[in-house]
């Protein structure tokens, strides 16, 4: 691996990111779109990363951060749906498509084949979770496709590795397939947990907030090398660990929580633009690889066209025949399942967000070369060109129409609107009521050596502040309710509060370079005005989520 190529690939898909951006382009597609076309330039080398490096290094980072922004309390409301897609769903994507290529590509035996199926089963919910977010999918069915996002790496690369073990013939811990299975999910649960929970003691004893960052940071690449120590799952391990960590994030200090918010948004975003743009630049070299077999290169793309389009059609079939199915086994409890349940758009949109990515390409570069018999792995290159086309055909085709369905579409949630603004009142009222009471119980009980009306002064002036964090507050929810005018309304009074901020950062600059104020200070003035504009950003855009 050419280090000095990665770097430049990582800078130039950040200049390719900011244009689409600034366009309003998808970014997934234009990376990849952009990787494609620059993989033919005439002497462009190979950048090929050993699937070792994808899975423990790239992978274990983003479902961390994922897995630590995802709700428990999401899960169980949602566990039988993120069950259904991220553990029913992967097993009969990998049947049906083993199945379906063994009897298609004459280079595959029937356990080659499964290890394709197994190979393009899991979706990358990263494109889909982003744009939902952005154009305001209701909030179950985010959390169902971030769930199944985080569980089915986990589902199918244990089905990856027992079907490679049964084709090379290698041993696996367990003989049994059913009881391997059984042992990599336990295994990863326990080490997530246990991994996560001497994170959590050793961080309790620190009192520096970059040594305790750094901590979380080492966390999720120790829980998946832990896990794959013992032949476990170690993306579930660190789905598991993201979990603790995210569930007990209200005990970490605040200094330490800002660090880390701001830490893993950025790897995230450096992350995904390296995968997709490393997803493009593959398309020339798997064409060479299949023509350096000996295949005809257009019959192996022709039948990764046929899997993707049964890799397609899988998805929304299961989708409504099961929940449909589901729904009319508990016939008693209809209606209160209705109301609970995604109707028909919603259930469209989850069919239609299947992107596929990198732990597809990751998986198809670990099937090995040769069996435990010296053998050739049968139908390796194959299986390689068929997953890059699936990989990216999804990316492709659903990626650039899933955007566009859900405008068409009208999948808002009222009754979730509603609920999301009761309890935005409800935490105001008791954030409100617990500063009345704080502030209560210590006037009734001044210090011994406070002065009385000196502390009566520092009352005073904790509760205009409070009353002012209130006030801005409703300032920012003052409207009649309506999402277009919310979220219209949001907008303009971020817009004149961020020119009022800027005016006195321009202010103070401009103070500190006529002489007047010193260095220390303006950072100072400009720190707490940063957090400011950080807190107001921040609730704009959980508005707009």
């Amino acid at each position: 691996m050419n280090g000095t190529l990665v770097l430049l690939v990582v800078i130039a898909a950040i200049a390719v990111t900011s244009l689409a951006k600034r366009r309003d382009l998808q970014v997934p597609l234009v990376l990849v779109a952009f990787g494609s076309a620059a993989s033919f330039i005439p002497g462009m080398p190979r950048i090929e990363l050993a699937p070792e490096v994808i899975l423990g290094v790239v992978l274990p980072p983003l479902l961390y951060s994922a897995a630590l922004d995802f709700s428990l309390a999401s899960l169980r409301r949602n566990i039988a749906p993120i069950l259904r897609l991220g553990v029913g769903l992967v097993l009969v994507t990998a049947f049906v498509v083993g199945f379906f290529s063994n009897w298609l590509v004459p280079e595959l035996t029937l356990g080659a084949a499964l290890v394709l199926g197994a190979v393009v089963s899991p979706t990358d919910a990263v494109s889909a979770v982003s744009v939902g977010r952005k154009l305001g999918l209701p909030k179950r069915v985010l959390a169902i496709l971030t769930g199944e996002g985080l569980l089915n790496d986990a589902t199918a690369l244990t089905l990856f590795t027992v079907g490679v073990a049964a084709v090379a013939g290698t041993r696996v811990v367990v003989e049994s397939p059913v009881l391997f299975f059984f042992y990599e999910v336990g295994g990863g649960i326990v080490v997530g947990v246990v991994m996560a929970t001497i994170v959590r003691v050793v961080r309790a004893r620190m009192y520096d907030s970059p040594l305790e960052t750094v901590l979380g940071l080492v966390l999720p690449f120790a829980a998946y090398l832990a896990a794959e120590e013992i032949h476990s799952s170690g993306v579930l391990a660190v789905v598991v660990a993201g979990f603790v960590m995210g569930h007990h994030a209200t005990n970490v200090s605040i200094p330490t929580r800002i660090q880390e918010r701001s830490l893993w948004a950025t790897l995230d975003l450096l992350l995904e633009m390296f995968v997709f743009a490393y997803m493009g630049l593959q398309l020339k070299f798997v064409i060479d690889d299949v023509a350096d077999d000996g295949l005809p290169v257009h019959h192996v793309f022709a039948y990764g066209f046929a899997v993707l389009v049964v890799v397609i059609l899988v998805r929304p079939l299961w989708v409504f025949l099961n929940w449909g199915g589901a729904r009319m086994r508990f016939d008693p409890r209809r209606r209160s399942a209705a109301r609970a349940g995604l109707n028909w758009r919603q259930k469209l949109v989850v069919s239609w967000a299947g992107m596929r990515g990198v732990v597809t390409l990751a998986a198809a570069g670990g099937v090995p070369v040769l069996t435990a018999a010296g053998d050739p792995f049968p139908g390796r290159g194959v299986i390689q060109a068929i997953a890059f086309v699936v990989a990216v055909g999804t990316l492709v085709i659903q990626g650039s129409t899933i955007p566009m369905m859900i405008r068409r579409l009208d999948v808002a949630d009222p009754a979730e609107l509603e609920r999301a603004h009761k309890q935005t009142v409800l935490a105001r009222r008791i954030a409100a009521d617990a500063a009345d009471r704080a502030l209560a119980e210590v006037a009734a009980h001044p210090p011994a050596s406070a002065d009385p009306d000196q502390f009566v002064r520092v009352l005073n002036r904790v509760r205009v502040s409070i009353r002012a964090q209130a006030q801005v507050e409703a300032a920012e929810g003052d409207v009649d309710g309506s999402t277009i005018v919310i979220n219209r309304a949001s907008a303009q009074f971020d817009t004149v509060r961020r020119q009022v901020l800027q005016a006195q950062r321009s202010a103070l600059i401009a103070a500190r370079d006529d002489g007047l104020l010193d260095d220390e200070v303006l950072r100072t003035e400009l720190e707490s005005r940063d957090i400011e504009e950080a807190a107001a950003e921040q609730r704009v855009r959980r508005r707009w989520g």
